[in-house]
């Protein structure tokens, strides 16, 4: 055995939460954002422990300080919030407090048949005089003087009046102020924190191709013409705009229509084959403009209140300058020629896939991150990542760290659809955001199994979830050839059950066109200039302008984990109550999920938790629709017609 070199530790501090894989990784929050830390702190005997919180910012030497609460049982939590973006690191620290100690012991006592008590007086005089002595080294001669006034009124009262002297407020704060902590531990284990920006949690994203912005087939649009595209973003409520790659697209293999092998002449190619003789990942696609206009269609989105999020693809056509100056970054087959992508049975003939463990994998990895470092020197401050989960995990892990280090707040979506433990290991590696399978849950119970698994998990500590009903890749089944009811709910659902959730352009004017039985578009966008009116007929536009509008407004709505489902008669109504961190804002969901029939329920609320009394009637006004109801007790009855109300969002108000 090893021979003792520390004092040994005076209390158990131990099942320390929230923790990432035992610290490993960062816990997540954004600023402003609650964070509830609890831990088992106890020790032998039946002295009284105290604990406190203590927490400071990454880079900082003092520490701050928070009392912690005993919740039973051994069980004690603080709960804390940070303003300020960054890293931090909380602990615990807990000690056995003479003071309180002396005071439980001697109540204790005063049940007895004991009546002397002049040992137990002079043992309180002497605890209090140290208390005092602390305050006198602490420069609190206030504070001293108080203690000591009480000492001199503790010798002179009877015993049976000492706890009422000491269980007053003033009292129990003034000795709490200056305990003796000498024989006090500290947790070896700390909580990593990152805090994040707000849009990190809560933000509204719609997908569009720069090429296709004004809507027209036979004309390839600049950056400077998707200026109109960005105010119909904004109008709608959408606070990020994503734009797939905008880089110089290759012409070796490019491919044609829907995918086609075959490039016939003015096809325009996918833009994830990046490349060609005009430049890399550091250059524009020519048709688009120069760098010159995209930065100033930066500068003109932030000031209409947009930031553009760029695709981050590591794909390479076989134009790629990197082809010709560093070949030794691709796979080889074993006639030395370079591999193209496969994910059999499809082929990619278009793009090479980058080796992130070659011999020059310092240089590869390198150059990645200087290619990002680029595009947040331009402006760019938001990153949708393309198929992270073909990378490895720590490329990820160190490349956002780097950026990180430059700007804290620059933000990462993850594309990853694939397996669960990969999309959760990337959310713990540094992505901000992650893609989840929201676009393939439809049912009540899918939703609500998912949702909790989410938010109510361990996956709450670091998976912020962004739902998406579709993407340029995915057509699912439920909406294709979808009546605009169906579009409606898949966004309300989108828009409410997360903090963050984004469309694809065309999600807006119901286009579902499929491949047959496939869940792709037809006439895909990723290969051609895409023919749209913007402003077509049977448009959802003002519908996804108010949800956006509700969840602008309400504070409920802008919580990620603040989520809890209401019990319903009939299966295809969908309820949950969503509120703000103060209690201020209670929002109630309910959306009908068959875009085809009126269904009818009972809900049946839980009215504590809205903050509400039996009995007492109160009000919902449907932020959405602008209508109120009065309800009373917790069983009430809603209905719903997908063709002309498929939603309500009742702010609760008490009269």
């Amino acid at each position: 055995m090893p021979p003792l070199v520390n004092r040994p530790a005076t209390v158990v501090i131990s099942e320390l939460s929230p923790l990432v894989e035992g610290g490993k990784y960062p816990t997540k929050r954004v600023a402003g954002e609650n964070l509830r830390v609890e831990a088992d702190i106890f020790k032998e005997g039946h002295d009284q422990v105290l604990a406190r919180l203590i927490w400071r910012k990454s880079g900082q030497k003092e520490w701050q300080e928070k009392e912690m609460n005993h919740l039973g049982n051994d069980r004690w939590f603080a709960e804390l919030q940070f303003h300020e973006t960054g890293r931090y690191e909380i602990g615990i620290t807990a000690w056995a407090d003479d003071f309180l100690t002396w005071l439980h012991d001697f109540e204790r006592r005063l049940t007895g048949d004991q009546t002397d008590f002049s040992t137990e007086i002079e043992e309180g005089r002497v605890t209090l005089n140290n208390a005092a002595n602390r305050a006198a080294g602490g420069r609190a001669g206030n504070d001293a003087e108080a203690i000591e006034s009480l000492t001199t009124t503790l010798m002179q009262m009877e015993a049976s009046a000492v706890p009422a002297l000491f269980h007053t407020p003033d009292n129990l704060a003034l000795l709490a102020r200056w305990p003796n902590r000498s024989l006090a531990t500290t947790g070896e284990q700390m909580i990593p924190l990152v805090v994040e920006t707000k849009r990190s949690s809560f933000s509204a994203w719609y997908e569009f191709f720069p090429r296709s912005a004004e809507g027209l087939s036979n004309h390839h649009s600049t950056f400077r013409d998707c200026l109109p595209r960005i105010e119909d973003a904004a109008a709608m409520g959408f606070d990020v705009v994503y734009f797939p790659p905008i880089h110089p697209i290759g012409v070796a293999h490019r491919k044609g229509k829907n995918n086609s092998v075959t490039c016939e002449p003015g096809d325009v190619g996918s833009p994830w084959a990046i490349g060609s003789s005009e430049g890399g990942h550091r250059s524009v696609e020519p048709a688009l403009g120069t760098m010159d206009d995209f930065v100033w269609l930066l500068g003109e989105a932030r000031h209409r209140g947009i930031e553009i999020a760029l695709d981050f693809a590591l794909n390479c056509s076989p134009d790629h300058p990197y082809v010709r100056d560093h070949p030794e970054w691709f796979y080889r087959r074993p006639d030395g020629s370079i591999k193209y992508a496969e994910n059999p049975p499809k082929k990619y003939q278009d793009i090479y896939p980058l080796d992130f463990h070659c011999d020059e994998w310092k240089e590869l990895w390198e150059e990645l991150r200087d290619v990002v470092l680029f595009w947040v020197e331009k402006g760019v401050r938001i990153f949708r990542v393309d198929n992270p989960h073909t990378k490895p995990v720590t490329f990820w892990e160190w490349l956002i760290a780097e950026i990180h280090a430059v700007d804290p707040e620059v933000i990462f979506l993850s594309e990853a659809f694939t397996r669960p433990k990969m999309m959760q290991t990337l959310a713990k590696a540094g992505f901000t955001q992650s893609y989840t399978y929201f676009t393939w849950r439809e049912t009540g119970a899918e939703l609500r199994d998912y949702v909790t698994e989410l938010t109510k998990g361990h996956m709450r500590e670091y998976y912020r979830a962004n739902f998406w009903p579709n993407t340029p890749d995915i057509l699912p089944f439920h909406l294709q050839h979808a009546t605009p009811a169906a579009f409606k709910i898949r966004a309300a659902l989108a828009a409410t059950l997360s903090s963050s959730w984004g469309i694809y352009s065309g999600f807006e004017l119901c286009e579902g066109a499929p491949l047959p039985g496939r869940e792709e578009y037809l006439d895909s966008e990723k290969y051609q200039l895409k023919a749209r009116d913007w402003n077509k007929p049977g448009n959802i536009k003002m519908f996804i302008t108010r949800l956006n509008r509700a969840r602008n407004e309400h504070p409920a709505l802008q919580s990620y984990a603040n989520i809890q489902f209401i019990p319903a008669d009939n299966d295809q109504i969908l309820a949950f109550h969503k509120w703000s961190d103060d209690g201020t804002d209670r929002i109630i969901v309910v959306i009908n999920l068959d875009p085809h029939k009126r269904h009818e329920s009972n809900l049946y609320l839980p009215l504590d938790e809205l903050g509400l009394s039996p009995g007492i009637e109160f009000e919902v006004a449907d932020v959405l629709f602008e209508e109120t109801y009065l309800w009373r007790e917790s069983t009430n009855f809603v209905s719903l017609d997908p063709r002309t109300k498929p939603v309500h969002l009742l702010k609760v108000r008490k009269l």
